[in-house]
């Protein structure tokens, strides 16, 4: 019985032993995460871009809306309609529109504004309210950096067909819904 029990005692002194040896470590505390987030804001104050009556062939007009991107990550932009209330004389295909991308200019006034690029959608308000629904298919991409803020001002213009015919006579369009969408890039 000696023997095991002596076998016992020097295998608990090498694992004692053992647990002496060097050791070492680091560690990498505070590790957390953080989504990023994407916010738009425009400057209408909540007015509609146009809301105008009495309009006859050959009237036109524009106004500029700035879209203000608080996104901490890189976002493309996009532009696309939705209607509503479709009338029964409705005159959207003989409502030319012009969007247009850039820098100055405000919802109170164009004044400053300068394209940035090429016009970026020109046809028929029913071309756009027909073709343009989604982000998938909507108008743009601009790329944002994800540095807010950023701003981009829009200046959309409008003209009544002069070659709009007779039965557009107390006719009115949907009520449409322009709607900028970013998305993480």
């Amino acid at each position: 019985m000696p023997v095991p029990v002596g076998l016992m005692l020097s295998g608990g002194l090498v694992w004692h032993a053992s647990q002496a040896a060097f050791s070492g470590r680091t560690t990498n505390s505070g590790v957390s995460w953080t989504a990023g987030s994407i916010n738009l804001t425009n400057d209408s104050g909540g007015q509609p871009l146009f809301n105008l009556s009495n309009i006859t062939p050959g009237d036109t007009g524009s106004r500029c809306i700035a879209i203000t991107s608080e996104a901490t990550v890189p976002t493309s932009i996009k532009l696309y309609t939705s209607t509503s209330n479709a009338p029964s004389n409705d005159i959207s295909p003989y409502l030319d529109i012009t969007v247009e991308d850039g820098t100055g200019g405000s919802f109170d006034s164009c004044d400053g504004f300068t394209p940035s690029a090429p016009v970026d959608y020109t046809g028929t308000l029913e071309n756009l309210t027909t073709t343009r629904t989604n982000y998938a298919n909507g108008i743009g991409p601009w790329p944002l950096t994800g540095n807010p803020p950023e701003t981009r001002t829009f200046r959309l213009s409008w003209t009544f067909s002069a070659t709009a015919p007779d039965s557009t006579q107390g006719g009115s369009t949907p009520n449409v819904n322009f709607t900028w969408e970013a998305q993480a890039a």
